[in-house]
């Protein structure tokens, strides 16, 4: 997935969030907890991932490119933001709080919001724009799919009760930062529509977008003047970008990239601990991932330290084929899967498959590494008999065409919280079942730790819950990596968290 898609990849999910911690090799000036005093003024230029042919003006239907993201986070102003805690923090609600029965959430607005064009920022207008992000769930993964917002109302003008389907005690979480509020009746985004966040667009192209600072945000005022946004498909060209001096910074660049063009120059890099997975995904309802055995196979016939160091280059650390162990809710206590060909081959006769397999392993470039990991992972499993056929596929469309479409197909998380994915991508309903996981007693188990407001009695359900994930799931989650960004000498004040945390970059500043 691109949460996070995907990441669900943020392009796949757009629901990337939770913990993250930061460390930089001779960078720690450019992440948010500089000691330095901000500096007003100046522009910053952002090359992100994001492709003209996937590029949208519309923040509630499907978020395909980074770059738009990026432009919708500084523009329109959500309900409750990711904190460096990994609980939700207000933004332009100010506070929420349950009924009883956990299936009503009231939140209170900030008095104090308006639109770039002088109006404040209503009761109505949240629940329009909120109510359009449901109606547009096929576009965007069903994001607001856990909520009935025709059970829900504007209650004056600074107050929405949002009524969720089921009990739910992560309704705050569940809008982090795709809740974007426009003005009530906004439908034509082809033009610049009023938002009511820390910046205003002044040129919007599907190849680069050019933002000033928004005097009328109610927030801290942004240091910079002026922000351009720069969709690059290609991992190493937003690298080469900020290395040739055509970008301020590089979003998602290459442990290569790091090692060969971090530091020189003054150069930094923000490093995001753990939060990008490359997972590979078998389709549970498709032959011949259908037999548990097989998937069993797939998952022993993994070398997960090869590929963390082939892919990540000192960047990462393994992981166990659950997709979100840096989450609170993540079982430590099961046993670490290792790599056991004998009984790979011995899973996949006793399935029918003695003469082994041939089948295409889908993947891209979109993220780097994407590719290098297929490759690997298909030379492993050819050790059991298995013929990977590795297809990269076009970057702009992957996320469109292949992703929870195709059989087999490399995934991609970026820091998106086990209960999101649950969401949007593991219950039997769920809007974008990329792995096609149906299990009833699943689905009962996440509705009961929904249920449950004690956050440590929810994580215990939801731990145990991912055990049936790790077992019977149709998921190859080898290993995570470090989130890494490229940015320019003078760059100071990004964020350093995954997921849509790192789009908020409003207090972003240049060095003198």
């Amino acid at each position: 997935m691109r949460l996070n898609a995907p990441s669900l990849a943020v392009a796949a999910v757009g629901a990337l969030l939770l913990t993250g911690c930061s460390s930089s090799d001779g960078a720690q000036d450019a992440a948010a907890g500089s000691d330095q005093k901000p500096v007003d003024g100046g522009t910053l230029r952002y090359a992100v991932s994001g492709s003209p042919a996937t590029a949208s003006d519309d923040p509630h239907g499907g978020l395909g490119n980074e770059s738009d993201l990026l432009r919708f986070a500084l523009t329109y102003d959500v309900l409750t933001v990711p904190g460096k805690d990994g609980s939700p923090k207000p933004r332009l609600a100010a506070s929420w709080k349950p009924n009883k029965a956990l299936d009503r959430w009231t939140f209170t607005l900030r008095d104090d919001a308006k639109f770039t064009d002088g109006s404040p920022v209503r009761a109505d207008d949240v629940l329009y724009s909120l109510r359009r992000i449901a109606d547009k769930s096929a576009e965007n993964y069903g994001r607001l799919a856990d909520f009935d917002m025709k059970a829900s109302k504007a209650d004056g003008d600074h107050t929405v009760v949002l009524a969720t389907r089921a009990p739910m005690a992560e309704a705050a979480k569940a809008l982090e930062s795709i809740s974007f509020v426009v003005p009530e009746g906004t439908e034509d985004f082809a033009k610049a529509v009023p938002g009511s966040g820390p910046f205003k667009v002044r040129k919007s192209g599907a190849q680069t977008a050019v933002l000033v600072r928004n005097d009328r945000w109610w927030g801290p005022r942004p240091h910079l003047d002026r922000l351009e946004i720069q969709a690059v498909a290609d991992p190493q060209a937003r690298a080469n970008a900020v290395t040739s001096g055509q970008a301020d910074v590089a979003g998602s660049v290459s442990p290569a990239a790091v090692k060969s063009a971090g530091g020189a120059g003054g150069r930094q890099v923000v490093r995001r601990k753990g939060v990008t997975e490359y997972p590979f995904i078998m389709r549970t309802d498709t032959e011949p991932f259908d037999d548990a055995r097989v998937r069993e196979a797939f998952r022993l016939a993994t070398d997960r330290k090869a590929l963390v160091d082939t892919v990540f280059l000192g960047y990462g650390q393994i992981a166990n084929d659950l997709p979100t162990p840096y989450d609170p809710s993540y079982p430590d206590d099961l046993p670490q899967r290792r790599r056991d060909v004998e009984k790979a081959k011995k899973l996949l006769k006793e399935a029918g498959h003695a003469d082994g397999l041939s089948l295409t392993l889908h993947t891209t470039t979109a993220y780097p590494g994407m590719d290098t990991a297929a490759t690997l992972y298909s030379r492993q499993l050819s050790d059991i008999g298995v013929k990977a056929e590795v297809k990269v596929d076009p970057a702009d469309t992957y996320w469109t065409a292949v992703y929870a479409k195709k059989a087999f197909y490399t995934g991609y998380y970026g820091g998106i919280s086990f209960p999101d994915l649950v969401r949007v991508g593991l219950l039997s309903k769920s809007p974008t079942n990329e792995t096609a996981w149906k299990n009833k007693k699943f689905d009962a188990g996440f509705t009961r730790a929904m249920g449950t407001l004690d956050p440590d009695r929810r994580n215990t359900l939801l731990a145990g819950i991912q055990r049936d994930l790790w077992k019977d799931g149709g998921y190859v989650v080898w290993g995570t990596g470090d989130g890494l960004d490229l940015a320019a000498r003078g760059v100071r004040g990004l964020p350093t968290g995954p997921g849509f945390q790192r789009m908020f970059i409003d207090q972003a500043w240049m060095a003198k």
